[in-house]
């Protein structure tokens, strides 16, 4: 039996539309914004993982524990993947999107701020994982200070009870797949800027230095390059101040020294200028 469009939504189906249908509709809805003049930031992710680095894998796994979200999630990923995300903006405790569906909607989101003593415990035990001093000032993060603060339960990634949304399309679903999305776009967008975790649960992240600081960590050791992530060099992306760190090794290529001319009691003398000299000396005997 052949299903056509119409007996799809006789049956309360809505027909199938392909990814390359999603992905030329969102590309039409951007042009169309920009020409409006808005500054759009797009979120797509490809086939398999959402996110590649640590922090976005970890985000994703924390999204996929939640038995709230198992019902929505999978049309999330259909979304992100279709480039239905175009525009996706975290700030300080919020998300702003758009999401393109059957129409444009708008997507918001909060995430209420972390405790302060729930912070101040995160704070307290990476600084008891920091191996140290010197592995900050260079702008690194270990593993077991990332581990720590992605910890589900007790890290800084948000419970349910901690997220609020709303969407302006017209499913009554809890979460509707736009929020799925949107959520996920989260964990995509953390893979390139994870540093925008700790300004959305409202976080100062160089409070980790200080902490460490004050737990007098060791200085005499550095931290072993195997177990340093480089998705997270902290100079970069808390911009700290590095002024006791030691100076990166540069892979530009260095300048040839020049050879210094030749001296003759003291006073530079050419090649020509030595041969010349010693033509005249044999005339002369």
């Amino acid at each position: 039996m052949r299903f056509t469009g119409v007996t799809l939504m006789y049956f309360g189906w809505k027909p199938y539309v392909p990814m390359a249908a999603h992905r030329q509709k969102a590309a039409r809805t951007v042009a169309k914004l920009q020409k409006k003049g808005q500054t759009l930031s797009p979120v797509t992710a490809g086939r398999g993982a959402i996110a590649k680095s640590f922090w976005g894998k970890a985000w994703c796994q924390n999204l996929e524990r939640y038995s709230d979200y198992s019902n929505r999630l999978p049309r999330g990923r259909a979304y992100l993947r279709n480039g239905s995300v175009i525009d996706l903006k975290i700030g300080s405790g919020k998300v702003s999107a758009q999401v393109v569906g059957s129409s444009l909607y708008r997507i918001a989101v909060r995430i209420s701020a972390v405790a302060a003593a729930h912070w101040q415990g995160i704070a307290r035990d990476c600084a008891r994982s920091i191996d140290s001093l010197v592995e900050l000032l260079q702008g690194q993060l270990s593993t077991s200070v990332m581990e720590r603060i992605t910890r589900p339960g007790t890290g800084l990634f948000p419970s349910p009870k901690e997220i609020t949304f709303s969407c302006s399309c017209p499913d009554s679903a809890a979460m509707c797949k736009h929020v799925a999305a949107t959520l996920y776009g989260i964990g995509a967008r953390l893979d390139a800027e994870p540093e925008l975790l700790f300004g959305l649960r409202k976080v100062d992240a160089k409070e980790l230095i200080a902490r460490a600081a004050e737990g007098g960590a060791p200085v005499q050791k550095k931290p072993g390059a195997a177990r340093i992530l480089d998705s997270s060099k902290l100079a970069d992306v808390f911009d700290i101040d590095l002024a006791g760190a030691e100076p990166r090794a540069s892979h530009k290529p260095t300048a040839r020294k020049q050879k210094s001319p030749a001296t003759r009691n003291g006073k530079a003398t050419t090649d020509v200028g030595a041969r010349s000299a010693g033509k005249r000396r044999g005339k002369a005997r």
